[in-house]
């Protein structure tokens, strides 16, 4: 607001300047009386000061009057350097807020009105022509100069929004293939055992995980909506959670957190992803395993390790899953690895640095 309202000073500014000097060559040169100074002074000068918001209407009136107060002799042909530079302003502002053809036509009716009230010789015609067409030049590689921002602008609030809706989907994968993975396994259990006792507790992790699972895409789904109450994503305060139920779907698992967790909410975020669905591809692939995760957290990286005791697969290593992991870390300029362990089973190591 307050950089438009400049701009109208200095239009303002403008006008005021253009109307002194009409005025004066007015009074100098032909010794007019005031009631005919005075207005075609304002119709000549006035329109400069509304040209952004009117700019067809101003360049109309101000071409009109300079070729009137030359055609009655109020103003002399020698003094139209002032008359011509209000022209100008206003043929730049149409030149800018306008179309081409539009602009162009513009363009043509000052030079045919100016050049026909200038004497006519060839010079005064050039002269003419050279300065609004620089001025139409210039105006119209403005517009186009916005045109592209303006369009760049737009491409990246829409490549921005690609962004959010595949990190959406990216979390969605997470949530699901993790919580179906508990899911898929419990069911299975639920389905051989002969205990009524066991079947029970294998229904209750399957309410308990489905539960979870569904208050979670929730969250996600929530930012979708503007008027959503959304809860924090998670972070390295929930690998606990994460544990246990990967331990209530047959995987032991040992967590070790070192360090301070009060880290950057995405690299919290993403450590959170990566043990996850290092989890899940524990219980879809090694269940029932031994697991063990480990979160180092120092003030320059957060380094994430899950190792299991299974059979180690190796064509985990093309799964959407690892692939999820590699560009988590990408995006924080870390490292990751994921294959067989030394001592069998399967090893995942992700770096996030800080800094």
């Amino acid at each position: 607001m307050i950089a438009r309202l400049h701009l109208y000073l200095v239009d303002v500014t403008a006008a005021l300047v253009i109307g002194v000097l009409v005025g004066y060559a007015m009074l100098e040169h032909q010794d007019k009386p005031w009631w005919l100074v005075v207005p075609g002074t304002l119709l000549v000068a006035l329109p400069v000061a509304v040209r952004r918001i009117w700019p067809v209407t101003a360049l109309v009136v101000t071409t009109a009057a300079t070729a009137a107060v030359v055609i009655g002799q109020v103003l002399p042909t020698e003094a139209l350097g002032a008359p011509v530079g209000a022209v100008c302003f206003a043929l730049y502002t149409v030149a800018v807020e306008r179309s081409r053809t539009w602009s162009l036509a513009g363009l043509a009716g000052v030079v045919v009105a100016i050049s026909g009230v200038s004497g006519g010789e060839p010079e005064n015609v050039l002269v003419v022509l050279a300065a609004t067409s620089a001025v139409w030049v210039i105006g119209y590689t403005t517009r186009m100069r916005r045109s592209y921002f303006a369009r760049e602008t737009a491409q990246q609030a829409e490549q921005a929004l690609s962004d959010e809706r595949m990190r959406i989907a990216r979390e969605l994968h997470d949530v699901v293939a993790h919580n179906l993975s508990l899911i898929t396994v419990q069911a299975a259990n639920a389905a051989h055992v002969r205990s009524p006792e066991h079947a029970y507790e294998a229904l209750r992790v399957i309410s308990e995980t489905s539960r979870a699972a569904l208050t979670e895409m929730r969250g996600l789904l929530g930012v979708l909506r503007s008027d959503a109450d959304l809860a924090p994503s998670p972070g390295l305060g929930g690998l606990a959670d994460l544990a246990d139920r990967a331990s209530l779907a047959g995987v032991r698992v040992t967590l070790d957190v070192r360090g301070d967790t009060a880290v950057p909410e995405g690299i919290g975020l993403s450590a959170y992803r990566i043990v996850q669905e290092a989890l899940t591809n524990v219980v879809k692939h090694a269940a029932p395993a031994s697991c063990t995760v480990l979160v180092d957290v120092t003030p320059d990286a957060v380094r994430v390790e899950v190792a299991d005791d299974g059979p180690g697969v190796k064509e985990l290593g093309v799964g959407h899953g690892l692939i999820g992991m590699r560009e988590r870390v990408a995006v924080y300029g870390g490292t990751f690895s994921a294959g067989p362990g030394a001592e069998g089973g399967f090893r995942v190591v992700a770096e996030l640095p800080q800094r």
